[in-house]
């Protein structure tokens, strides 16, 4: 099946600190477990699951400060 049967979105989560990770999914239960894979259990408990803008790939260049 094409990948492209699936939209897939540019989510900023919240961070503890006050920055933002990037993550991209389906939606953003997917962005997260994505986030999962490649990060430790430290860095994770930083997120925050559920404050998350959805961002398109054109506006990511106006988030790059806030990535952290």
């Amino acid at each position: 099946m094409s990948s492209f049967s699936n939209p897939h979105y540019m989510y900023l989560f919240d961070m503890n600190n006050g920055k933002k990770k990037l993550a991209y999914g389906q939606s953003p239960e997917d962005a997260l477990d994505i986030l999962r894979l490649r990060l430790t259990d430290e860095e994770m408990a930083q997120i925050r699951a559920d404050q998350y803008t959805k961002i398109s790939q054109r506006k990511l260049q106006e988030h790059v400060h806030e990535l952290g």
